[in-house]
C-alpha cells in the first residue's frame, strides 16, 4: 500500500495519523512536491486525476480524497463507521480546510485575499462561522476521544498554525483540545515544520 501525499497537507496528514492510530506499518509513504517537481506532478496525475493529494494506492486500487481513503480504510480494517453528528463535525472541518488552501493558495498566486471580493468575503466567512461552529463542538465534548474527526480537527489546527492563516486562540476550547493532543501518537512524526 502507497500514500501518496506531501507532508504539509492537513489531508494527507490526517491519514498518516489514521495509520498510526491503526497500527498500519505496512505501507510507504510517498512525499510529492507537486508545485515544483514535474516528475512528482506526473505521478500524482498518473494515479489522480483530480491532481490533489492524497491518493492511497493498494494493489489495484487507486483511491482518491481523503475522507474516501477514510472510508476504504475502514472497511478494509473492519472500523466503526462514523456517526451522522460525526459526518457533520468531519464536514465543518473539511469545509475550513478547503476554504484556507484556497485563500493559501490565492495568497501564494500574489492575490491579496483581505480585499473586499465576494469570492475572498465567502471564504472568510465561511471559516470564521465553521470555526466558531467546531469550538461549540469542541465545549460539548464532542472531541475528547482521538478518534478519526479529532484527527481531522487537529491537523485543521497544526496547519493554520503552521501556516498563520488563521488566530484560533480566542476560541479556548479549540486551544485547549489542540495542547492536549500535541502528544499523541503520530503526532511530531507527522509534523510538517
Amino acid at each position: 500500500m502507497k500514500l501518496l501525499g506531501s507532508t504539509t497537507s492537513p489531508f494527507v496528514r490526517r491519514l498518516r495519523l489514521y495509520f498510526v492510530q491503526l497500527k498500519i506499518t505496512d505501507f510507504d509513504f510517498v512525499n510529492l512536491d507537486i508545485f515544483a517537481n514535474s516528475e512528482d506532478r506526473k505521478l500524482l496525475t498518473d494515479n489522480n486525476p483530480a491532481q490533489k493529494v492524497p491518493a492511497l494506492l493498494d494493489e489495484e486500487q487507486c483511491i482518491y480524497d481523503s475522507r474516501v481513503i477514510f472510508c476504504y480504510l475502514s472497511q478494509k480494517y473492519e472500523q466503526p463507521s462514523l456517526t451522522w453528528p460525526q459526518e457533520n463535525l468531519l464536514t465543518l472541518i473539511d469545509a475550513a480546510n478547503d476554504s484556507l488552501i484556497s485563500l493559501f493558495l490565492l495568497t501564494r498566486s500574489g492575490l491579496d485575499t483581505r480585499e473586499d471580493r465576494f469570492f475572498f468575503n465567502l471564504q472568510h466567512e465561511r471559516v470564521e462561522k465553521t470555526f466558531l461552529a467546531l469550538e461549540q463542538a469542541a465545549n460539548k465534548g464532542e472531541f475528547e476521544q482521538w478518534h478519526y474527526p479529532a484527527i481531522c480537527l487537529y491537523c485543521l489546527l497544526d496547519w493554520v498554525e503552521f501556516r498563520q492563516l488563521y488566530d484560533f486562540n480566542p476560541l479556548a476550547d479549540l486551544v485547549e483540545f489542540y495542547q492536549v493532543n500535541t502528544n499523541n501518537s503520530g503526532v511530531k512524526e507527522t509534523d510538517p515544520r
